[in-house]
């Protein structure tokens, strides 16, 4: 059976994707098995013959260079740019659990590594319709650990207080930080790293820069990130 990571952002467009292709990239590199699961997804082209392009597995896909099939990587697709409860009342196929979980579990039956990321952030909705269910019932069904994914710019400090703290009270486990978009020397990027960690105790173990096409981190350390 594979390790897993859950990848949560502290928010929408916060670079969740383009981390988590870099962190499959190192592991394909590392020579391990690594696949990508992403339960639902907003805000997809189609192709000419009217099927969804899952936009963020194929942009992991992409970048990593690994062999996983599409088709394994989110059993929900949607064309509508809203949450994944929103898009589904507008477009149908609400989210299935047991689907989901289904799907999960037969990608980690035939990889290593498995990385899960979320949309959005860690309240993101994915059914509510009569019935809930959150992004956070997906983690907790699987007892996933997590990764957190932030900007480095200006708000960072209250987003990740924030997704900790709920985290924390949740009682979901998170392993550490990655800044995303973060510039060396710059003053403002330098001191929420470090309030961001003062305030969490939660270490941050990468500062990814614009157009990065490597994760300055050491394998053995992205490895020992997957329970």
């Amino acid at each position: 059976m594979s390790k897993n990571l859950f990848v949560v952002g502290t928010g929408t467009d916060i670079g969740k994707t383009y981390v988590t292709g870099l962190m499959l990239k190192k592991l394909r590199e590392g020579k391990q098995s690594a696949a990508y699961y992403k339960a639902a997804m907003s805000g997809n082209d189609r192709r000419p013959d009217g099927s969804l392009i899952p936009g963020d597995a194929l942009h992991v896909k992409s970048v990593s260079g690994i062999e996983q099939p599409l088709e394994e990587m989110c059993p929900y697709v949607y064309e509508t740019a809203v949450s994944p409860h929103l898009a589904a009342r507008m477009e149908g196929s609400p989210v299935d659990m047991e689907r989901v979980l289904e799907g999960f579990d037969a990608v980690c039956g035939r990889y290593d590594y498995v990385t899960a990321e979320g949309s959005g952030g860690i309240l993101c909705p994915l059914r509510f319709d009569g019935q809930e269910l959150w992004l956070e019932d997906f983690i907790k069904a699987r007892d996933m650990h997590c990764l957190m994914i932030a900007d480095a710019g200006l708000g960072t400090i209250n987003s990740v207080v924030l997704t900790a703290e709920y985290m924390k009270a949740r009682q979901i486990p998170v392993k550490g930080i990655i800044f995303n978009r973060y510039q060396p020397g710059n003053v403002l990027h330098e001191d929420n790293l470090f309030m961001c960690e003062y305030r969490t105790g939660l270490k941050v173990l990468a500062c990814v820069k614009n157009g990065d096409t490597e994760l300055d981190i050491p394998l053995e350390l992205l490895e020992a990130l997957y329970e």
